[in-house]
């Protein structure tokens, strides 16, 4: 029997571009929504855990663009020290700063004609907000040291891998660049809530590790390890899928991928439940009382720094002391985490 036609309504609910995977209400949503804000020139904020795909989309959105010729630029604003981010998003003059031995241009004048993906935008400070609401609102900005305006037509999509009104109620994010922002949002939704998709980015994966193994064929997934990955929660999302697979196919049987390969038991992290908490506020409470001394004015900031030092210990020991999942674990980036490690004197533990 032939097969009937790709109907309009099937292109339109399917992946936009190659690289996406998944077919579930909550993935076709996502890919109307990016093909819907694509031919626009509006702004985009991408909402999402860590490793849902947000960059993926962020191209998507790119491609199917009239910018697709344009250049594609990334920033990971996690990644950078504010003085460091903002000479790589604007540029910077010789002279600029101890170091700035000439003129170097921004991301924002590499992306002029295309599009600049700002990746945890939620972790830039008030300062360079402030900065990148100027972009936004006028296309325009100087580069640092420089008093020269540059104007540019550059498309932003930026992305946050945390709630931003919540970032907002805390006074880490400017309500006004969130507001210039969220001209369209579309949220990525976490893998946990779409077990439906598992099975074909468990075959693509297999199928991309076979390769990169040299082993001689893709394993057939056995019922119970898929049964078992279908019901994980993925803190990672589909890069800790991606990473189990990866384990699997070099661990395990060349023909078949077993539950006992997958070793999800042993390897899933154990956290400590929002129950755990008033137990635990209570006794560092009890130990900063009985430690700080009557004269302390400061007991306050010393439980608060207590209850963060034993979060960041205990999510540490439960990633095996891997900085990167232990980042994605406590919702911050992994800079942040260095210096919390740092100061908190846990970089040996």
């Amino acid at each position: 029997m032939s097969q009937s036609p790709q109907t309009a309504d099937d292109r339109d609910t399917g992946p936009p571009i190659a690289g996406l995977i998944g077919s579930g209400p909550a993935m076709r949503e996502v890919y109307r929504l990016t093909r819907q804000v694509a031919r626009s020139n509006a702004s985009v904020l991408l909402l999402g855990e860590t490793g849902t795909g947000k960059e993926l989309i962020a191209k998507a959105i790119h491609q199917l663009s009239p910018r697709g010729s344009g250049p594609f630029v990334r920033v990971n604003c996690g990644a950078l020290a504010e003085n460091l981010l903002e000479s790589e998003l604007f540029g910077h003059v010789r002279g600029a700063f101890t170091g700035a031995i000439g003129n170097r241009t921004g991301r924002f004048e590499a992306a002029h004609t295309g599009t600049v993906f700002l990746d945890e935008i939620n972790s830039t400070t008030p300062k360079l907000q402030v900065k990148l609401l100027q972009v936004l609102q006028e296309q325009e900005f100087e580069r640092v040291g420089d008093t020269q305006t540059i104007r540019v037509d550059t498309r932003v999509i930026a992305a946050s891998n945390r709630d931003p009104l919540r970032e907002i109620e805390e006074g880490r994010f400017r309500e006004d660049l969130y507001y210039r922002l969220n001209v369209v949002t579309i949220e990525l939704p976490p893998l946990r809530d779409r077990p439906e998709d598992i099975p074909a980015l468990v075959t693509h994966f297999l199928k991309v590790y076979r390769r990169r193994n040299d082993r001689s064929q893709v394993p057939r997934v056995e019922r119970a390890a898929m049964q078992a990955l279908q019901k994980h929660d993925w803190p990672g999302n589909v890069r800790e899928l991606q990473n189990y697979i990866e384990r699997a196919v070099v661990l395990g049987p060349d023909d078949l991928l077993t539950e006992a390969a997958l070793d999800l038991k042993r390897r899933r992290p154990k956290r400590r439940g929002s129950s755990d908490l008033p137990a635990l506020v209570s006794e560092l409470v009890a130990q900063g009382m009985a430690t700080a001394g009557p004269d302390a004015m400061d007991l306050q900031g010393q439980i608060v720094d207590r209850v963060e030092r034993e979060l960041i210990a205990q999510v540490m020991a439960d990633c095996a002391n891997v900085q990167v999942k232990a980042a994605v674990r406590l919702g911050i980036n992994r800079n942040t985490l260095r210096k919390k490690l740092r100061q908190y004197g846990l970089e040996t533990q």
